[in-house]
Parts: structure tokens; C-alpha cells; sequence
């Protein structure tokens, strides 16, 4: 199944901060996700100045479950960098895979 992450940054005056001292842990989990095939997208979201405030991931996870497991160990949930989360189930054509 694939499944849209979009993960909604906090908008307090350390959110930028705590997002770029999570990032290197953030970037070694999605290294593995992709050299396991289970993600086929992601992307920063920018703001009006260019800074990052939030993120976008195309996952292709067995469930929903799989998917709350890995946002159970998420670096930018556990460093308060995502306020909000939400996952979309959706369908990738074969293109893209």
C-alpha cells in the first residue's frame, strides 16, 4: 500500500532549530526506509523565506500499522519538530515504483 506522510512543523521560535538538530537522525531513518524500498518520495516544505516547515513522504508500507510503527520512532516527532501528521493512503502507479 502507499500512504502520503505530511508532517506540519511547529511554528514557535526554536521549531527551525530543532528541526535541523533532528535532521541528521531524520535523513539516516529515510537512507534505510529507501535502501528497503519503502519510500519513494520525500521533500522538504518551504516557507515564504525559503526555511523548512514541514515534510512530505510517499511511503509504500504492508498498512497503516507499519506505517504508525515507523512514526512511532520518528526523529521529528520524538524532537517535537512535526506538531501535526497526517497520513493519507493513496495509490502510486507502477511508473513511479
Amino acid at each position: 500500500m502507499n500512504f502520503i506522510v505530511n508532517g506540519y512543523d511547529f511554528t514557535d521560535e526554536k521549531a527551525l532549530e530543532r528541526r535541523m538538530q533532528a535532521r541528521d537522525a531524520h535523513m539516516a531513518n529515510i537512507q534505510i526506509m529507501r535502501e528497503k524500498g519503502q519510500i519513494l518520495f520525500a521533500a522538504a516544505k518551504l516557507n515564504e523565506n525559503g526555511d523548512m516547515c514541514g515534510s512530505t513522504m510517499i511511503l509504500e508500507m504492508a498498512s497503516r500499522e507499519e506505517v504508525d510503527s515507523y512514526l512511532s520512532m520518528e526523529p521529528y516527532i520524538e524532537k517535537k519538530v512535526w506538531d501535526k501528521v497526517e497520513v493519507i493512503p493513496c495509490a502510486v502507479p507502477p511508473l513511479f515504483k
